[in-house]
């Protein structure tokens, strides 16, 4: 259970150092660590290779893309977009984070309870069969295939489209073209 929680502080540590920084730089880069320890979260729940495919996706794919997008629209440092949250806006998302926590530490506590029915029902249901790596893999490219082509297609579609927005030239003064 502390393993488990130090996972959980340091993913939301990162998560909101990444939601909080005014660069946005350093904020895509915070989420490198943020999406690492929803990869911890996997390998401590058993699931290997949901784990793997997270680095492999979210850290490597995913952190390399944001990142090329932010440095592709050059904003400008004084930009608007980059002004820190009004304190209106911080106090509800202080007041969302909190009802959310609340809500998630409420089912904690009503699962790890123990209650009188809870050995009889468990014991009612047997247990599911193990799955592996390899029927994952027969299910992605057997019955699910075209699902994931599909992804793929539109993962592409979209990288390149965010590349043609980021690479369109900009309107020239009349002054510079002579």
């Amino acid at each position: 259970m502390l393993t488990l929680l130090l996972i959980a502080a340091f993913t939301l540590v990162t998560a909101a150092a990444a939601l909080s920084l005014r660069n946005i730089i350093r904020s895509a880069i915070f989420l490198v660590p943020a999406w690492i320890g929803i990869a911890a979260f996997y390998l401590w729940a058993g699931a290997e290779f949901v784990a793997f495919a997270q680095v492999l996706v979210y850290v490597g794919a995913i952190s390399m893309v944001v990142l090329f997008a932010v440095v592709l629209t050059r904003r400008a440092p004084d930009d608007p977009a980059e002004e820190p949250a009004t304190r209106r806006r911080l106090n509800w998302a202080v007041a969302a984070g909190g009802a959310v926590a609340a809500m998630i530490f409420a089912a904690i506590l009503c699962t790890a309870l123990p209650s009188p029915d809870s050995a009889a029902l468990a014991s009612d249901v047997p247990p599911p069969p193990p799955l592996t790596i390899k029927d994952l893999g027969h299910a992605l490219t057997g019955e699910h295939a075209a699902a994931v082509l599909i992804t793929g297609a539109l993962l592409t579609v979209a990288l390149l489209g965010s590349i043609l927005l980021a690479a369109t030239d900009k309107p020239r003064d009349a002054r510079t073209t002579r």
